[in-house]
Protein backbone atom coordinates (compact mmCIF):
# COMPACT_ATOMS: atom_id res chain seq x y z
CA UNK A 1 0.00 0.00 0.00
CA UNK A 2 2.93 2.10 -0.78
CA UNK A 3 2.05 5.82 -1.30
CA UNK A 4 -1.65 5.14 -0.64
CA UNK A 5 -3.82 7.37 1.66
CA UNK A 6 -6.47 5.77 4.10
CA UNK A 7 -8.94 7.13 6.25
CA UNK A 8 -10.50 4.67 8.35
CA UNK A 9 -13.76 5.24 11.00
CA UNK A 10 -13.72 4.11 14.80
CA UNK A 11 -9.88 3.56 14.60
CA UNK A 12 -9.30 4.43 18.14
CA UNK A 13 -9.53 1.00 19.46
CA UNK A 14 -10.80 -2.64 18.47
CA UNK A 15 -11.23 -3.69 14.58
CA UNK A 16 -10.83 -0.08 13.53
CA UNK A 17 -7.44 -0.10 15.28
CA UNK A 18 -6.35 -3.33 13.78
CA UNK A 19 -6.88 -2.32 9.99
CA UNK A 20 -4.97 0.94 10.51
CA UNK A 21 -2.08 -0.64 12.35
CA UNK A 22 -2.19 -3.39 9.66
CA UNK A 23 -2.48 -0.92 6.11
CA UNK A 24 0.30 1.37 7.96
CA UNK A 25 2.84 -1.33 8.64
CA UNK A 26 2.34 -2.02 4.47
CA UNK A 27 3.16 1.27 3.59
CA UNK A 28 -0.15 3.75 3.25
CA UNK A 29 -0.49 6.45 5.47
CA UNK A 30 -3.76 6.78 7.73
CA UNK A 31 -6.04 9.25 8.82
CA UNK A 32 -7.67 8.00 11.74
CA UNK A 33 -11.05 9.14 12.69
CA UNK A 34 -12.56 8.37 16.26
CA UNK A 35 -14.29 10.48 19.81
CA UNK A 36 -11.23 9.09 21.88
CA UNK A 37 -8.76 11.70 21.44
CA UNK A 38 -6.46 10.72 24.62
CA UNK A 39 -6.36 7.78 26.95
CA UNK A 40 -8.52 8.23 29.88
CA UNK A 41 -11.42 10.02 27.93
CA UNK A 42 -13.49 7.22 27.31
CA UNK A 43 -14.88 4.87 29.79
CA UNK A 44 -13.23 1.71 27.00
CA UNK A 45 -10.05 1.96 26.73
CA UNK A 46 -7.96 3.03 23.18
CA UNK A 47 -7.27 6.23 21.96
CA UNK A 48 -6.13 8.07 18.49
CA UNK A 49 -3.09 9.54 20.85
CA UNK A 50 -1.90 5.86 21.07
CA UNK A 51 -2.64 4.14 17.90
CA UNK A 52 -0.96 7.41 16.44
CA UNK A 53 2.21 6.50 18.70
CA UNK A 54 2.16 3.33 17.54
CA UNK A 55 2.12 3.10 14.13
CA UNK A 56 4.79 6.29 14.06
CA UNK A 57 6.71 4.66 16.11
CA UNK A 58 7.07 1.65 13.70
CA UNK A 59 7.78 4.39 11.07
CA UNK A 60 4.41 4.82 9.49
CA UNK A 61 2.58 8.31 8.30
CA UNK A 62 -0.60 8.84 10.57
CA UNK A 63 -2.98 11.76 11.58
CA UNK A 64 -5.71 12.05 14.11
CA UNK A 65 -8.92 13.65 12.79
CA UNK A 66 -11.20 13.51 15.44
CA UNK A 67 -14.91 13.44 14.98
CA UNK A 68 -17.91 12.42 16.37
CA UNK A 69 -19.56 10.38 13.82
CA UNK A 70 -23.54 10.56 15.29
CA UNK A 71 -22.92 14.46 14.43
CA UNK A 72 -23.94 14.88 10.70
CA UNK A 73 -21.69 18.67 10.82
CA UNK A 74 -18.96 16.22 12.09
CA UNK A 75 -19.24 14.03 9.41
CA UNK A 76 -18.95 16.88 6.44
CA UNK A 77 -15.02 17.76 7.67
CA UNK A 78 -13.54 14.93 7.95
CA UNK A 79 -12.39 13.85 4.03
CA UNK A 80 -11.24 17.60 4.07
CA UNK A 81 -9.60 17.62 7.05
CA UNK A 82 -8.10 13.82 6.41
CA UNK A 83 -7.07 15.28 2.73
CA UNK A 84 -5.15 18.53 3.64
CA UNK A 85 -3.07 16.53 6.40
CA UNK A 86 -1.94 13.51 4.36
CA UNK A 87 -3.14 14.14 0.61
CA UNK A 88 -6.13 12.43 -1.60
CA UNK A 89 -8.05 9.97 0.24
CA UNK A 90 -7.93 6.82 -1.80
CA UNK A 91 -8.81 4.12 0.70
CA UNK A 92 -12.02 4.41 2.76
CA UNK A 93 -12.76 2.19 5.50
CA UNK A 94 -16.07 2.58 7.37
CA UNK A 95 -15.90 0.66 10.37
CA UNK A 96 -17.49 2.63 13.10
CA UNK A 97 -20.03 1.34 14.73
CA UNK A 98 -22.36 0.81 17.87
CA UNK A 99 -25.18 -1.57 19.06
CA UNK A 100 -27.48 -1.36 21.87
CA UNK A 101 -28.63 -4.08 22.70
CA UNK A 102 -32.58 -5.01 23.48
CA UNK A 103 -36.17 -5.80 22.42
CA UNK A 104 -36.93 -4.32 19.09
CA UNK A 105 -39.97 -2.95 20.55
CA UNK A 106 -38.13 -1.45 23.12
CA UNK A 107 -35.04 0.47 21.74
CA UNK A 108 -35.63 3.91 22.14
CA UNK A 109 -35.73 6.30 19.64
CA UNK A 110 -32.78 8.31 20.31
CA UNK A 111 -30.69 4.94 20.15
CA UNK A 112 -32.18 3.60 17.03
CA UNK A 113 -31.19 7.37 15.50
CA UNK A 114 -28.07 7.16 16.93
CA UNK A 115 -27.37 3.80 15.32
CA UNK A 116 -28.37 4.40 11.82
CA UNK A 117 -26.48 7.90 11.81
CA UNK A 118 -23.49 6.24 12.81
CA UNK A 119 -23.77 2.85 10.49
CA UNK A 120 -25.71 4.11 7.79
CA UNK A 121 -25.64 7.97 7.00
CA UNK A 122 -22.03 8.41 7.83
CA UNK A 123 -21.11 5.99 6.06
CA UNK A 124 -22.68 7.36 2.87
CA UNK A 125 -21.93 10.56 3.19
CA UNK A 126 -18.51 10.02 3.45
CA UNK A 127 -18.72 8.09 0.25
CA UNK A 128 -20.56 10.81 -1.32
CA UNK A 129 -17.10 13.10 -0.18
CA UNK A 130 -14.40 10.81 -0.75
CA UNK A 131 -15.28 8.84 -3.47
CA UNK A 132 -15.26 11.45 -6.40
CA UNK A 133 -11.66 11.99 -6.12
CA UNK A 134 -11.15 8.58 -6.37
CA UNK A 135 -13.01 8.31 -9.95
CA UNK A 136 -11.50 11.16 -11.16
CA UNK A 137 -7.89 10.18 -10.06
CA UNK A 138 -9.26 6.12 -11.58
CA UNK A 139 -8.33 4.25 -9.02
CA UNK A 140 -9.70 4.11 -5.04
CA UNK A 141 -10.91 0.97 -2.80
CA UNK A 142 -14.18 1.39 0.12
CA UNK A 143 -14.31 -1.28 2.65
CA UNK A 144 -17.33 -1.49 4.69
CA UNK A 145 -17.57 -3.14 7.79
CA UNK A 146 -20.29 -5.59 8.10
CA UNK A 147 -21.82 -8.24 10.56
CA UNK A 148 -23.37 -11.33 9.98
CA UNK A 149 -26.34 -10.05 11.77
CA UNK A 150 -27.23 -8.22 8.44
CA UNK A 151 -28.68 -12.18 7.65
CA UNK A 152 -32.19 -12.41 7.63
CA UNK A 153 -32.99 -15.03 10.73
CA UNK A 154 -33.88 -18.42 9.71
CA UNK A 155 -37.27 -19.80 10.85
CA UNK A 156 -39.51 -20.42 11.76
CA UNK A 157 -39.59 -21.64 14.83
CA UNK A 158 -36.87 -18.88 15.75
CA UNK A 159 -34.53 -21.40 18.65
CA UNK A 160 -31.27 -19.11 18.10
CA UNK A 161 -33.02 -15.33 17.30
CA UNK A 162 -34.98 -15.45 20.39
CA UNK A 163 -33.18 -13.12 22.62
CA UNK A 164 -31.15 -11.92 20.24
CA UNK A 165 -31.60 -8.22 20.85
CA UNK A 166 -30.00 -7.17 17.42
CA UNK A 167 -32.78 -5.87 15.45
CA UNK A 168 -31.83 -2.32 14.75
CA UNK A 169 -28.10 -3.13 14.82
CA UNK A 170 -28.41 -5.78 11.68
CA UNK A 171 -30.86 -3.44 10.11
CA UNK A 172 -28.10 -0.98 9.84
CA UNK A 173 -25.52 -3.62 8.53
CA UNK A 174 -28.24 -5.12 6.02
CA UNK A 175 -28.31 -0.99 4.49
CA UNK A 176 -24.55 -0.87 4.91
CA UNK A 177 -24.33 -3.95 2.77
CA UNK A 178 -27.28 -2.62 0.08
CA UNK A 179 -24.57 0.23 -0.14
CA UNK A 180 -21.64 -2.10 -1.06
CA UNK A 181 -23.75 -3.72 -3.79
CA UNK A 182 -25.11 -0.75 -5.34
CA UNK A 183 -22.39 1.31 -4.73
CA UNK A 184 -19.95 -1.14 -6.68
CA UNK A 185 -22.34 -1.94 -9.42
CA UNK A 186 -22.44 2.31 -10.42
CA UNK A 187 -18.92 2.41 -10.00
CA UNK A 188 -17.67 -0.61 -11.98
CA UNK A 189 -15.06 0.26 -14.84
CA UNK A 190 -14.32 3.30 -12.89
CA UNK A 191 -11.29 1.80 -10.86
CA UNK A 192 -13.30 2.24 -7.65
CA UNK A 193 -14.30 -1.13 -5.73
CA UNK A 194 -16.67 -1.45 -3.26
CA UNK A 195 -16.54 -4.45 -0.64
CA UNK A 196 -18.06 -5.56 2.46
CA UNK A 197 -16.33 -7.57 5.12
CA UNK A 198 -17.41 -8.77 8.52
CA UNK A 199 -15.88 -11.28 11.23
CA UNK A 200 -16.28 -15.16 10.96
CA UNK A 201 -16.56 -15.19 14.55
CA UNK A 202 -16.25 -12.52 17.81
CA UNK A 203 -13.41 -10.21 17.64
CA UNK A 204 -12.64 -9.82 21.56
CA UNK A 205 -12.80 -6.03 21.02
CA UNK A 206 -12.92 -3.51 23.89
CA UNK A 207 -16.68 -2.98 22.93
CA UNK A 208 -17.23 -6.46 22.68
CA UNK A 209 -15.62 -7.17 26.10
CA UNK A 210 -18.58 -4.67 27.43
CA UNK A 211 -21.54 -5.88 25.64
CA UNK A 212 -19.93 -9.81 26.21
CA UNK A 213 -23.19 -10.95 28.52
CA UNK A 214 -25.21 -10.45 25.79
CA UNK A 215 -23.16 -12.82 23.30
CA UNK A 216 -23.92 -16.41 23.63
CA UNK A 217 -21.00 -18.28 26.12
CA UNK A 218 -20.19 -20.94 22.98
CA UNK A 219 -19.52 -18.23 19.77
CA UNK A 220 -16.51 -18.79 18.02
CA UNK A 221 -13.85 -16.84 19.13
CA UNK A 222 -11.36 -15.40 15.72
CA UNK A 223 -7.99 -14.04 16.17
CA UNK A 224 -7.36 -10.35 15.66
CA UNK A 225 -5.33 -10.15 12.92
CA UNK A 226 -7.74 -12.31 10.64
CA UNK A 227 -10.22 -9.05 10.20
CA UNK A 228 -6.86 -7.34 8.95
CA UNK A 229 -5.68 -9.31 7.09
CA UNK A 230 -8.81 -9.92 5.19
CA UNK A 231 -8.97 -6.29 4.66
CA UNK A 232 -5.85 -6.03 3.62
CA UNK A 233 -6.96 -8.67 1.02
CA UNK A 234 -9.72 -6.57 -0.41
CA UNK A 235 -8.34 -3.31 -0.14
CA UNK A 236 -4.95 -4.52 -2.21
CA UNK A 237 -6.73 -6.50 -4.93
CA UNK A 238 -7.70 -5.11 -8.61
CA UNK A 239 -11.03 -3.05 -8.58
CA UNK A 240 -12.52 -5.15 -11.74
CA UNK A 241 -12.57 -8.77 -10.33
CA UNK A 242 -13.09 -8.12 -6.40
CA UNK A 243 -16.11 -5.33 -6.26
CA UNK A 244 -19.72 -5.90 -4.59
CA UNK A 245 -18.45 -8.36 -2.63
CA UNK A 246 -19.99 -9.30 1.02
CA UNK A 247 -17.37 -11.55 2.93
CA UNK A 248 -16.37 -12.84 6.32
CA UNK A 249 -13.12 -12.69 7.15
CA UNK A 250 -11.82 -16.24 7.60
CA UNK A 251 -13.96 -17.92 4.93
CA UNK A 252 -12.30 -14.96 2.68
CA UNK A 253 -8.94 -15.94 3.83
CA UNK A 254 -9.11 -19.73 3.21
CA UNK A 255 -8.69 -20.36 7.08
CA UNK A 256 -9.78 -23.12 8.43
CA UNK A 257 -12.10 -21.82 11.73
CA UNK A 258 -11.56 -21.76 14.61
CA UNK A 259 -7.21 -22.26 13.72
CA UNK A 260 -4.69 -23.11 11.13
CA UNK A 261 -2.56 -21.19 9.06
CA UNK A 262 -4.29 -19.14 6.09
CA UNK A 263 -3.62 -18.37 2.71
CA UNK A 264 -6.06 -16.49 -0.08
CA UNK A 265 -8.77 -18.56 -0.71
CA UNK A 266 -8.44 -19.84 -4.92
CA UNK A 267 -11.93 -18.40 -5.56
CA UNK A 268 -10.23 -14.67 -4.61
Amino acid sequence: MDGRVALVTGASRGIGQYIAERFAAEGAAIALVARTVSPGSSSLPGSLDEVMGRIRDNGGRVEAVPADLTVPEDVETVVERAEAALGPVDTLVNNAGVNFYGPALDIPARRYGLMFQMMVHAPFRLCQLAVPGMIERGRGWVLNITSKQARHPMGPPYPDWASDGCVPYGMCKAALDRLTTGLAAELHGTGVNVNSLGTSGLVMTPGVAVVSPHTPDNAPVEDADAMANAALALCGARPAPVTGRIAYSMELLGRPFPDGPWALSATF
